[in-house]
Formats: C-alpha cells, sequence, structure tokens
C-alpha cells in the first residue's frame, strides 16, 4: 500500500459516525508494509500479537435497550493485514443503535469481521459489566531504566546508540515509560510503557534508554515500531532470546499493545496506570 492509499483511510479525516453496523468500515494496512523497512532483511520469524482493548463497545438488544463491554482483541502477529485504528474505531461505533440478540451474536460478527480483514484469526473477548472489578491495573515488571542521569539529544530511531558490555549471558528485564512516537498519518503523538526481556550479553542501560528515546519524533504505527525495536535489539546485541512488548495510551477507546518474541509467550491483556 502506497502513501496515498494510506492517506485514504479514515485516520485524520472529518468522518460521518456510522448508525446501523457495517464491516465494510474496517481498513486494513498490509504488515508487509512496515516489514519492507525493518533493518533485518527478510524479517526474523518471531512470535508475536497485538493486543487492542476497546473501552466503548455499545450495542442495543433486542428491546432496544443499550448494552455495554469492553473488549479485548488478539491479533497474531503472522496475519496478513493490520487494522486502521480510526476505521476500527468507526466499525466498533456501527454497532451502537444496532439491535443484537444477544452478546454472543456480538461476539460472533466480530470474530468474522476483524478475521476477514485482517486475513487470520482473531481472538475477542468480551468483557460484561458483571466482570469489570476483575480488570485490574498492573505496570510492567523489571528494572526501570528511566532515572539513568543521560544526556541526548537523539530524537529519530538511531539502533547505533545500543551498546553491549562484555561479560557473562545474563537474562534481564528491564521496563521504560518514555517510549513516544508519532502517528504516521496525523504526527499525533502515541506514548507508551516498554519491556524488554532478553538473554545475551548485557545491554548496556545507559544506551538502551536513548535509543528508547530516539523514537521521540520517529512517525510509525505501534507494530511497526516495536518490530523494528526487535530487529535492532537483535542485530546490535545478538541476544540468545529477546521479548519486546510495549503498551500504548488509549486514543479513541483503543490501545494497542503490540509484542514480539523469538519464542512464544503467553501475555496478559492488563492495563498499566496511563491506559
Amino acid at each position: 500500500m502506497s502513501n496515498r492509499e494510506l492517506h485514504q483511510a479514515p485516520l485524520g479525516k472529518e468522518t460521518q459516525y456510522p448508525t446501523q453496523y457495517d464491516p465494510t468500515l474496517l481498513f486494513p494496512i498490509p504488515r508487509a508494509n512496515g516489514h519492507a523497512s525493518l533493518s533485518i532483511q527478510p524479517r526474523p520469524n518471531w512470535f508475536g500479537a497485538d493486543i487492542w482493548n476497546a473501552y466503548e463497545v455499545s450495542w442495543l438488544n433486542h428491546k432496544g435497550k443499550p448494552m455495554v463491554a469492553l473488549a479485548r482483541f488478539t491479533f497474531a502477529a503472522s496475519s496478513a493485514n493490520i487494522i486502521e485504528s480510526k476505521s476500527f474505531k468507526l466499525y466498533l461505533n456501527s454497532f451502537n443503535q444496532t439491535r443484537l440478540e444477544s452478546a454472543e451474536k456480538l461476539l460472533a460478527l466480530l470474530q468474522q469481521d476483524l478475521a476477514t480483514a485482517s486475513g487470520a484469526a482473531v481472538e475477542v473477548q468480551l468483557i460484561e459489566p458483571a466482570r469489570f472489578n476483575a480488570e485490574s491495573i498492573q505496570e510492567l515488571q523489571g528494572t526501570l531504566i528511566d532515572e539513568l542521569d543521560i544526556e541526548t539529544s537523539q530524537y529519530e530511531p538511531d539502533a547505533s546508540l545500543l551498546q553491549c558490555t562484555a561479560g557473562n549471558t545474563i537474562e534481564e528485564t528491564v521496563v521504560s515509560n518514555l517510549l513516544k512516537s508519532n502517528c504516521p498519518v496525523t504526527s499525533q503523538p502515541d506514548w507508551a510503557s516498554l519491556q524488554i526481556s532478553y538473554t545475551g550479553q548485557p545491554i548496556d542501560h545507559a544506551s538502551l534508554l536513548k535509543y528508547i528515546i530516539s523514537y521521540r519524533n520517529h512517525n510509525g504505527f505501534h507494530e511497526s515500531c516495536v518490530e523494528q525495536i526487535f530487529c535492532d535489539i537483535m542485530q546490535r546485541c545478538k541476544p540468545a532470546e529477546l521479548f519486546v512488548y510495549a503498551r500504548y495510551t488509549r486514543r479513541g477507546g483503543l490501545d494497542i499493545n503490540p509484542w514480539r518474541s523469538t519464542r512464544p509467550a503467553n501475555v496478559a491483556g492488563m492495563r498499566n496506570a496511563r491506559q
């Protein structure tokens, strides 16, 4: 998909909000677009998923009474397409005045439509009000590197900032709340917390923090940013195992949380405080 085609997406445009269910609102974007610019070609055979949380899901029951829920969507990183976020919001809004027999009917439609748009099966969870209390807030676990007293002036991604230190192989998990990138269409800021787990030569924390901060003026989709971080660490530091996970703050009632790993992982869809 060219930049011209991407600018045909609803993102950044004034849009009429739908009044009835309409699956054609979903705007898929080929993952291959983001893969083409990665620092490792062909791209690594990673494991991963993109976990979306939706906080503004509503529909009408068969009597016309409004119903509400939270929803969690897990898209496999191996699917052909990502979904442009505003189109996803508009699609979910199209249920607002749509009568459905049950929550199960809504679930079936979501699974069907998102699988068609993304090119692969999508795991969908509906969380109805009786289960809201079980939705807790939890921060990413690991060594927080944000308090390091660094000096930097690099605000475009620069993999050369990454440095490994000589030493024995270690297992380590580090966390930063300082990841920021920008929407490639609107240039609106996207804020995230980042967790990196690896097995390999120690990665210098100051260099890693500078590298994370270097995304501050970068225009890229959430998924592409995580994939580029994964590739840069693999290329520069050559860990035996690597896991990269970003939790982005919500926009338009949706948050996006991609992870990529050298091996399968069971990643919980929990929220952190900024979400």
